[in-house]
């Protein structure tokens, strides 16, 4: 997976958006206001951060060690990083930014997770 198909992945998401809050090579992924992906687009190999189901990150970790780890300066219980370098297929890198996606809008207050079904 390419930045830009990352990019544009995770912005084809009902009401997702992209930010610059840190640093312009650093894209934040954000779903009203949350984040739910973090991206280093100029390191090689490509990497993002994604909010993961802590007794899944655990598995994931286990499963593909080295390509998915414990977040980055994130919250390692909630958090892996994913290396995207071609070592994973794209199919599980998709899930797994998905998954992020739908638990940070799974965690919005119910009228912001309806107005999204409705987008």
């Amino acid at each position: 997976m390419t930045p830009q198909e990352l990019r544009a992945f995770c912005l084809s998401f009902n009401e997702a958006v992209e930010d610059f809050p840190f640093r312009p090579e650093i894209s934040v992924f954000k779903v009203l206001g949350k984040m739910f992906a973090l991206s280093w687009t100029d390191q090689h190999p490509l990497k993002v951060n994604l909010k993961c189901d802590p007794e899944d990150a655990v598995r994931l970790r286990t499963e593909h060690p080295g390509l998915i780890i414990p977040g980055y300066h994130m919250n390692k219980r909630h958090w892996n990083t994913v290396t995207l370098d071609g070592g994973l297929p794209d199919r599980l890198a998709e899930e797994l930014i998905e998954d992020s996606y739908d638990l940070v809008v799974a965690g919005l207050p119910r009228a912001e997770r309806l107005r999204l079904d409705r987008a």
